[in-house]
């Protein structure tokens, strides 16, 4: 029980970081996802390209980016400081950790979100077009409602990878106890202090919910197909 109550705080942790993540990619990985389907434009190959990095960069290098920028004496830190003299600090707080886990996470989305919309049928786009509706009327009411099983999947599959993230976590969040120990953190400090029953309760609490969330993401995009 004891056992139980400790990861009661990580377990929390962790669901509010992948839910504050996964409503930032609701937002601008959805919203990439769409651009990157729709338009054409000039740098669209170098912006899929950053899109994508943080899916292939080991995460701790993709933390070290993070600290260069939002880092006391990174370069938004610095940028406040000296053009509006505030102090930016979110570094080894929970809200460094939902930052980490939204730029890991959010490739899965946008890849997902992309393919989604480039399957929706253009003769559809074309006669939403046709009929007098505008490009915003187009999405809202054909191109987003055809792709939001795969939208809903893509969601899932960055919340369960938000939910699991380490690397970047622990370089701007740190592990801190009672701060921004999420459950991959606590996992690391269960073996590495020797606490192998208390690591596989989470290890196993911790497939258990990935595993349902990778089940329901697959179920979507079967429905989907």
């Amino acid at each position: 029980m004891d056992t139980l109550a400790d990861i009661a705080f990580p377990l929390r942790l962790s669901l509010q970081v992948a839910a504050g993540a996964t409503l930032l990619t609701a937002v601008f990985g959805v919203s990439l996802g769409y651009l990157l389907a729709i338009k054409r434009f000039r740098g669209k190959a170098l912006l899929d390209l950053l899109v994508t990095l943080p899916m292939v960069l080991p995460p701790v290098v993709t933390g070290y980016y993070l600290l260069v920028l939002v880092g006391r004496n990174g370069v938004l830190g610095r940028f406040m400081r000296d053009s509006f003299g505030v102090q930016l600090s979110i570094t080894f707080t929970w809200y460094a950790a939902v930052l980490a886990a939204f730029v890991v996470s959010m490739p899965l989305t946008v890849k997902t979100v992309r393919a989604a919309i480039e399957s929706v049928d253009r003769e559809l786009i074309d006669a939403s077009y046709t009929l007098g509706r505008s490009e915003f009327e187009t999405a809202w009411h054909v191109i987003l409602p055809l792709a939001r099983k795969g939208i809903a999947a893509g969601l899932i599959l960055s919340f369960a990878r938000a939910l699991g993230e380490f690397g970047a976590t622990i370089m701007v969040a740190g592990n801190i106890p009672g701060r921004t120990n999420t459950m991959p953190l606590e996992i690391y400090n269960a073996v590495v202090f020797g606490d192998w029953g208390r690591a596989g309760l989470i290890v196993m609490l911790f497939t258990v919910i990935s595993g349902a969330f990778i089940l329901a993401a697959n179920r979507l995009v079967e429905v989907r197909a």
